[in-house]
């Protein structure tokens, strides 16, 4: 039976550790300590799930549970194994329309303090949910599903970070126009293929609804019910949703207090806090049946391989007539799963030389956080960091190997795109983007190919 649910997801799993002797606020750090791997800490390991019952919360904690690209593939029956333009337009266009179910969740009270929102680190502003997706529409037919990190600021009242060009601050936005509440639901613990699907982007879409999308990665369609208190559907399946509006209402995300950070971000490092963050107020809560609440910790494998999950398949259906060299394609986990996308292509004719700049330049042209693009052959495990160094080390110097394009937008996030860092270097190089050719010239296949394994011409030796 396909997981269509995040219990169904852990019931797979043969053995999910238990911990019951660790405080809510301290939940976040030990994760960190002992489960999480790169960027979050130096580790290079594929995280567990790991559910947490701290003493002083009501309800469990589940952290870890998409830290293994593996384990998540293996509940997305329509996610390819390879990455490709045939194969992601595949995903697309197997799009299933979600379904209409009975509304059986259970009414709780609203009351943001009786969820075990976790506080990262003690230098936050606050708790935040880091993983509840929001979804909202708007009488002109669009819709937004994506996650945000918010800040509780009360017992019914978040702030919600949006990033500039996200639906869901656009929706906002012209709602705020028209002088009218914005009508959202908050799903938390939504089933996994939405997880996944909350993270494509527009362009990618091409005008199909994400939760069509991850009907397709799922193998059957996503279970949408009404909401109880708002005029939004809500993913049936979630263990928590908010349900509640976004209208003018504002805070900063520091409250005034001297607070230098927010949370962790996906890199790795302490995000800065907003000024005007829109406010959610929250006006239902319903759950399944004896829920759980989960969390991401902000940097980790988890958060790469759900970002990267996603960026993958929105990177092989952007492209042109080029995009056939591309066999695969890979986001790494030490770019948070956004800015270094390893690319396994097919060098099969002299003429093929020259394409990979094109390549590269429309992959940077249409996906402003991809900082770096290492283009590899298809003799190379893209999935493996060593066997990516190995091609870089002996199939390329960087002299004449490395091409840097100006004129892109800094990432804040990334310390090294700081116009601080580039008056610590003398230089700035905050907006240039860069791919590696660490593959073999056509006409020295025969004396660059691999001892052992598979050879540049697919045999096995």
């Amino acid at each position: 039976m396909r997981p269509t649910s995040v219990r169904d997801a852990l019931a797979t799993l043969p053995d999910v550790p238990e911990v019951d002797s660790v405080r809510l606020d301290r939940v976040a750090r030990h994760y960190a300590r002992h489960y999480a791997g790169v960027p979050a800490t130096s580790s290079s390991r594929t995280e567990e799930a790991v559910l947490y019952r701290p003493p002083d919360a009501g309800l469990p904690v589940l952290l870890g549970l998409y830290g293994s690209a593996d384990r998540l593939r293996s509940w997305l029956p329509g996610l390819p194994t390879r990455v490709n333009p045939e194969s992601a337009a595949a995903v697309f266009d197997a799009a299933v329309r979600p379904v209409r179910v009975p509304d059986r969740r259970e009414r709780r009270d609203i009351d943001l303090g009786a969820l075990p929102i976790l506080r990262t680190t003690p230098r936050d502003a606050g708790p935040y949910v880091t993983l509840g997706l929001v979804h909202a529409g708007d009488p002109d037919g669009r819709c937004a599903l994506s996650a945000h990190r918010m800040l509780v600021l009360g017992p019914d009242r978040l702030a919600v970070w949006m990033l500039p060009g996200r639906a869901l601050r656009a929706l906002h936005e012209a709602a705020t126009r028209r002088r009218r509440r914005l009508p959202v639901s908050v799903n938390i613990g939504a089933p996994p293929a939405a997880v996944v699907a909350s993270a494509l982007t527009t362009t990618a879409l091409a005008g199909r609804d994400k939760l069509a999308v991850a009907g397709a990665l799922a193998g059957g369609p996503v279970a949408l019910t009404d909401a109880a208190t708002q005029p939004v559907p809500v993913l049936a399946d979630s263990e928590i949703v908010l349900e509640g509006y976004l209208d003018h209402t504002t805070a900063d995300e520091t409250l005034g207090r001297a607070v230098g950070a927010s949370m962790p971000e996906f890199l790795g490092y302490d995000g800065g806090g907003q000024p005007d963050l829109p406010v959610l107020t929250v006006t239902g809560v319903t759950t399944r049946p004896d829920p759980l609440y989960q969390a991401v910790i902000g940097p980790g494998r988890e958060q790469a391989v759900i970002l990267g999950t996603a960026g993958e398949l929105c990177a092989a259906v952007a492209g042109d007539h080029d995009w056939e060299l591309i066999s695969d394609l890979h986001y790494t986990p030490a770019g948070g799963g956004m800015l270094t996308l390893i690319v396994a292509v097919r060098r099969d004719s002299p003429r093929s030389e020259g394409r990979l700049k094109h390549i590269a330049r429309r992959m940077f042209d249409g996906h402003p956080f991809l900082k770096l693009v290492v283009f590899t052959d298809t003799d190379v495990d893209i999935r493996s960091p060593e066997d990516v160094l190995w091609a870089i080390t002996t199939r390329c110097n960087l002299s004449t190997d490395c091409v840097t394009y100006g004129g892109y937008r800094a990432l804040r996030m990334d310390p090294s795109q700081t116009e601080q860092w580039a008056q610590a270097r003398g230089r700035d190089g905050g907006a240039d983007r860069t791919f590696i050719d660490a593959t073999v010239p056509h006409r020295l296949r025969a004396a660059a190919s691999r001892s052992f394994g598979r050879g540049l011409d697919g045999v096995v030796r």
